[in-house]
């Protein structure tokens, strides 16, 4: 792998002779992988596809050397191009490799027959999250138990601040409550909690009661549940949640305690199976 990416960077950075040019070529492979994350990134954020000059312009680099980069990307299977547009998109060679590094993460393997389980039992869509670059990234994600269309959203991000998957991170891992107050409280619907100080109330009742609630405050008429997963050491290493409508989340106004129960016995077991003791 790493020679396969030296390679690939050498590639990309033009020819190069001698010491100084071996100088000159460590300091453009640098400069080459910081290009190439910049049109993953682009391309990963925004619009499904890309034309050449949108992405060359974003990344404030000429058009030529866009197109080269583009090119290399393409040829390793990172990026493709549309035939009919000439626009571009993420490749599947990244997903291969994402679907690569989640199947050896503890975290994700351990969860596994137990999300399975939460979906069956509380018959919405189940999901594992950690934290990452001020959100939470989506590791695992259990389809709800019905015939209807669902799209899969592992690597997909969450605010923290709005969603129960991350509400929970922030109660339990100081970490995550900075990463919070640091990217902002943005208004997502009327529901969103804005001020600072009602959110940290709101960390104060997750850590009491042992779980966090969010219904409509990332997605009208969507509602979710969420616990945390404790390591060996009893440190936050990400959360356990289902998102459902309202109309099947709640009961009288409340939130369902089945399934709150639900949520906490899988997030236990999660965290049995990490070394966790009982909490």
């Amino acid at each position: 792998m790493m020679f396969g990416i030296v390679e690939w960077c050498e590639r990309a950075a033009g020819p190069a002779e001698g010491v100084n040019g071996r100088r000159r070529l460590m300091a453009r492979t640098i400069q080459s992988l910081e290009r190439a994350a910049a049109v993953l990134r682009l391309l990963a954020g925004g619009e499904r596809r890309l034309g050449l000059s949108d992405i060359a312009s974003s990344i404030g680099l000429a058009k030529a050397t866009t197109h080269g980069l583009l090119r290399t990307l393409q040829q390793e299977g990172f990026v493709e191009q549309d035939a009919s547009s000439g626009k571009y998109q993420l490749g599947a060679e990244l997903l291969r490799l994402g679907n690569s590094y989640l199947d050896v993460h503890e975290l994700r393997a351990r969860a596994l027959v137990w999300t399975d389980d939460l979906a069956r039992s509380s018959g919405e869509s189940a999901y594992v999250g950690v934290l990452h670059q001020r959100g939470v990234l989506i590791v695992h994600h259990v389809f709800r138990p019905d015939d209807s269309r669902q799209v899969l959203e592992v690597g997909a991000m969450q605010p923290l601040h709005s969603t129960a998957l991350g509400k929970v991170l922030a109660a339990y891992d100081p970490v995550a409550h900075n990463e919070a107050v640091e990217a902002g409280f943005a208004a997502i619907t009327d529901r969103t909690v804005v001020d600072p100080v009602a959110f940290d109330r709101d960390l104060d009742t997750i850590r009491a009661r042992g779980w966090a609630g969010d219904v409509g405050e990332t997605w009208d008429g969507v509602a979710s549940v969420a616990a945390p997963i404790l390591d060996r050491r009893r440190m936050p290493v990400g959360a356990v949640g289902i998102t459902g409508a309202v109309e099947r989340m709640q009961e009288d106004g409340e939130l369902r305690p089945r399934l709150i129960a639900a949520v906490r016995d899988c997030a236990r077991s999660v965290s049995r199976d990490l070394g966790s003791g009982r909490f």
